[in-house]
């Protein structure tokens, strides 16, 4: 296989609206960069059109794969997913929403020079951030128990635009267990564990109000468990050996008859 220099990874939900939109934007950005590249998609067991839409895609692009299973298990599973699929030396995990200004892609690339991750940041000074008071205020009480919690010194985790070197990642994502939204503050706590170098870049974006209080309440259990695993039990400081030797005999007691 010829090596891919560039893999994106968009996890996918029921966005049968904005799938084909994503891909096409992606696409307009970086197919004149003189980059190899690829978009991996992975379908997180949509009930729409979702899976459909994104095989007719790939099916006319051969830049495009899609990964697809059939139970919805959440955003963090899928970018892991996609990320154990991906080939390329730089891995870039966008949202399929069409809430990111994707144009920014390149700067984000370039910013990869200076760092092991770039991430987008709605608390950036440069960066132009379209949401009601309410959805203002979540973010902020959420990112401030992120940094009380987990002492991850960044100012937003959540932005759904990163893009990383795989060979500063390719051990730090067997040891993540987060499946859903609080996925970031768990990849990020674990980089900043380790040492490796966060930049934070400005990012264009637009988001809605639909955050639902069980969204909120699982994200916040979410943290509790990254804060017992990173200060409690220093999971993520165990060998891997050590640490899947546990997961699986935790997966036998609660098997499924």
């Amino acid at each position: 296989m010829t090596q891919v220099e560039l893999s994106f990874v968009i996890p996918a939900y029921n966005e049968e609206e904005f799938i084909e939109d994503t891909l096409e934007t992606i696409d307009a950005v970086i197919m004149n960069k003189n980059l190899s590249y690829e978009i991996v998609v992975v379908d997180d067991g949509s009930g729409d059109n979702t899976l459909a839409k994104a095989k007719v895609y790939a099916g006319r692009n051969g830049h495009v794969k899609v990964v697809s299973y059939s139970k919805n298990v959440g955003k963090g599973y899928a970018v892991k997913t996609g990320f154990m699929k991906a080939n390329g030396n730089v891995v870039i995990f966008a949202d399929s929403d069409m809430e990111i200004d994707l144009k920014t892609i390149s700067k984000y690339l370039e910013a990869l020079k200076y760092g092991d991750i770039v991430i987008a940041s709605k608390r950036h000074s440069n960066s132009h951030v379209k949401a009601p008071i309410s959805r203002k205020i979540l973010s902020a009480s959420f990112n401030g128990l992120v940094r009380l919690l987990t002492g991850v010194p960044l100012k937003d985790t959540q932005s759904g635009l990163k893009a990383m070197k795989k060979s500063a990642f390719i051990n730090i994502f067997p040891r993540l267990a987060v499946k859903r939204y609080a996925f970031d503050v768990e990849l990020l706590a674990v980089a900043h564990l380790y040492g490796l170098k966060v930049v934070e870049m400005p990012v264009n974006i637009k988001l809605d109000s639909k955050f639902k209080p069980k969204e909120m309440w699982r994200m916040f259990v979410d943290l509790l468990g990254i804060a017992y695993r990173l200060r409690i039990i220093h999971w993520y400081q165990r060998s891997l050996a050590e640490k899947n030797g546990l997961q699986n005999m935790v997966s036998f007691v609660l098997r499924e008859p």
